[in-house]
């Protein structure tokens, strides 16, 4: 199986020459630990994996022995299962002080953050791996997306042009690295066994008595809903469970890296605003199969499409600032009169307003929802229309025609 770069890989290496930890959490299969393993594969650390019961009831029952029979420079993986060892990881690090000791990894984000604010505050490096980004499997650079001429003409000339139908078949096959590797022909059987044994093992491990076929109904519902405003009554009716599991369902999968929210951009000076958050998924492929399409040709002119290309640029977007080892401050806009626009960048104290659009020939009507933010307190400073278009070009000196392959 061809192994493909990371971005984070630069990120891991600088991080581990000033902190003593390093912290890799993100969902199962997207390769933290192939990552971290390629790193380390011409250092004397050593490896060892909390999935194997024995070691990982040593690292719980006696973590200062565990300590002592696999000494630093080491990587542990899926750490979370021993939160234990933190105490003991802390009190190595304060006497010691080596940068660098200890790479980690996880696959649940809240047990793991829970831990590291105990013990670790000062110490952790924490950095998010999520899905395959567009840059990482066409073999390009990747930076923050920010809506700047110079930045944007660099990542023209580095990145892939591709039409609709091919956006398209990216968001059918997904970005999971066993698929774009080819590890794994045939995506179909792959989320299958990806549900039934990853997301429904962590899942139970988390929450005593989940009914499996419920659950199901439950994701599936919720991919059907990709950016949508989160609506946990319809969710929980479709999956014939109360709302207040629907809740708890919804924060595992937060949890485990599967879903995240954009939540409504606001300050002082704008009213009226709608307060539920959307809803995306990380990778587009486990929705495709969710939800049942059966390729990327159906996809691409079915009821969906718009959702999901939606969804598959919001996502893509917080890649590039996550595989840069920076935090996103993404949001959208909707007010009460149900005017909105799609996304919202926060950086260097201004705001970039965001449409996300099938059309490859968009009209300058579409920038118009941008004004509802001439009140802000932050000022706004460019917009930009992501589209079908085939190449970079300007509604006018204030807003860019950006395509997705450039994302």
């Amino acid at each position: 199986m061809k192994y493909i770069h990371r971005s984070l890989e630069k990120i891991v290496l600088e991080v581990s020459k000033e902190y003593p930890v390093v912290l890799v959490t993100g969902p199962r299969q997207v390769g933290k630990t192939t990552m971290l393993q390629k790193l380390m594969e011409k250092t004397n650390r050593s490896y060892i994996s909390l999935d194997d019961l024995n070691d990982r009831n040593l690292a719980k029952t006696d973590p200062e022995l565990f300590l002592q029979l696999h000494k630093p420079p080491i990587l542990i993986d899926e750490v979370q299962y021993a939160p234990e060892l933190f105490t003991y990881i802390k009190i190595h690090v304060d006497k010691n002080g080596n940068p660098g000791d200890f790479w980690l990894t996880g696959s649940q984000i809240f047990k793991l953050m829970r831990g590291v604010q105990e013990s670790l505050a000062g110490r952790v490096a924490l950095l998010s791996l999520s899905s395959l980004s567009q840059a990482e499997i066409n073999g390009v650079n990747s930076t923050p997306f920010i809506l700047d001429t110079d930045l944007l003409l660099s990542r023209k000339n580095e990145r892939k042009e591709a039409d609709t139908i091919d956006i398209f078949k990216r968001i059918f096959t997904g970005s999971m690295p066993a698929i774009i590797s080819h590890k794994n022909t045939n995506s179909q059987i792959f989320y299958s066994s990806y549900l039934n044994t990853h997301i429904e093992r962590d899942v139970k491990e988390l929450a005593d008595n989940i009914d499996s076929l419920k659950f199901f109904r439950f994701i599936t519902s919720v991919a059907a809903r990709c950016s949508q405003l989160l609506n946990v009554a319809d969710i929980a009716r479709d999956a014939d469970i109360n709302q207040k599991q629907a809740k708890n369902w919804l924060g595992l999968l937060e949890s485990l890296g599967i879903i995240f929210y954009l939540h409504p951009f606001s300050n002082n000076l704008l009213k009226r605003l709608v307060k539920a958050p959307k809803l995306y998924f990380y990778d587009t492929g486990l929705i495709c199969y969710l939800t049942k399409w059966s390729s990327a040709e159906t996809l691409e002119s079915g009821a969906m499409n718009g959702a999901v290309l939606e969804n598959y640029v919001v996502s893509e977007i917080i890649k590039t600032f996550l595989n840069s080892g920076k935090e996103p401050f993404v949001y959208y806009y909707r007010d009460k009169d149900a005017k909105e626009i799609d996304l919202i960048l926060e950086h260097d104290g201004v705001i970039n307003p965001i449409e996300i659009k099938k059309t490859s020939n968009p009209s300058k009507e579409l920038t118009k929802v941008f004004n509802l933010l001439k009140n802000s307190s932050v000022p706004c400073s460019k917009g930009a229309i992501i589209c079908m278009k085939p190449d970079l070009s300007f509604i006018d000196r204030n807003n860019f025609i950006v395509p997705i392959w450039m994302i």
